[in-house]
């Protein structure tokens, strides 16, 4: 196996759910550190957001993503905490 095209991809399997907590366990006895979990955070049921579809103006969409750019934060956020604060009053 001389180039990674060469992989037998066909013959690869999924890793199951038990083997990946095994595995786990396994680095965290052997070099004593745990490995951080990936993707986002689990919420609890306050917290969730709910999926939707809207349609929006295309300069409040601009706005939005040019405030995003100078907070560094995405659109939607911007868009969802300009709500939150107009809610709130």
């Amino acid at each position: 196996m001389n180039k990674e095209s060469e992989f037998p991809f066909e013959r690869a399997r999924r890793v199951t759910p038990e083997e990946n907590h095994k595995f786990r366990a396994a680095i965290s006895e052997q070099f004593g550190m745990e490995l951080k979990k990936r993707g986002r955070p689990v919420k609890n049921e306050e917290e969730k957001y709910e999926q939707i579809s809207i349609r929006l103006h295309p300069k409040v969409l601009a706005w939005a993503k040019e405030e995003a750019q100078k907070r560094g934060i995405g659109y939607q956020t911007v868009i969802n905490q300009v709500l939150l604060e107009r809610i709130s009053l």
